[in-house]
């Protein structure tokens, strides 16, 4: 199959990214709004951007028929600080809670009964039943497209983490397989970390 993308539906487009670019990591992200409403949902198209200075990104995306900006995104306009919170196995339905197309005046943290817990350098709050926290200060927001179907790029500074001390293992390494962290494939689909092999880099390798 060969496809020229000019010539797809943004559906069928999506539905090809997703099944093909797999596994994605999740960003559950909150946010606080210019009313203080908290943000709290999930973004697939999530990463590490560096680690020096640390930066990680997620995109927003567009939604509804004529396009119109994501909680999370509009609240880092006002508020340009967010926390990444690691989605854990034993999270996954209160993650999918608050994936939900509420409104800006829902309280995603109320929906899925966790707890807003105080950030130490930023002022939305983090998922309290989560073991690793970044709090982040926005350095850039890239808007890449605002139709139906587009998206935005929003990089943060790290500024602070939280690590659960259970999760850690000699030399600041995180115990990946304790962590029980889950991913996201395409559709209702999500992975587990459960399945790892080991395979050293060749000589050189950056």
């Amino acid at each position: 199959m060969e496809l020229d993308p000019a010539g797809q539906s943004t559906p069928a487009l999506q539905k090809l990214l997703n099944g093909a670019i797999i596994p994605r990591p999740i960003g559950w992200i909150s946010t606080l709004g210019p009313d203080g409403n908290f943000n709290l949902a999930p973004f697939s198209y999530f990463t590490v951007v560096c680690a020096n200075p640390p930066h990680i990104l997620y995109c927003p995306g567009w939604r509804g028929a004529h396009g119109s900006e994501k909680d999370s995104l509009a609240h880092v306009r006002t508020r340009p600080e967010f926390v990444v919170n690691i989605v854990t196995e034993g999270l996954a339905q209160a993650m999918n809670l608050t994936s939900s197309e509420a409104g800006p005046e829902v309280d995603e943290f109320v929906l899925a009964g966790l707890t807003a817990m105080p950030s130490v350098k930023v002022a939305p709050p983090r998922v309290a039943e989560s073991p690793i926290h970044f709090e982040c200060r926005v350095s850039h927001i890239v808007d890449v497209s605002d139709a139906p179907g587009g998206g935005s790029i929003v990089v943060g500074e790290v500024v602070h983490v939280h690590v659960d001390d259970a999760f850690l293992l000699e030399g600041g390494k995180i115990n990946i397989p304790a962590l029980h962290a889950i991913g996201r494939l395409a559709g209702a689909g999500y992975p587990r970390v459960s399945d790892m092999f080991d395979m050293p880099r060749p000589d050189g390798a950056m």
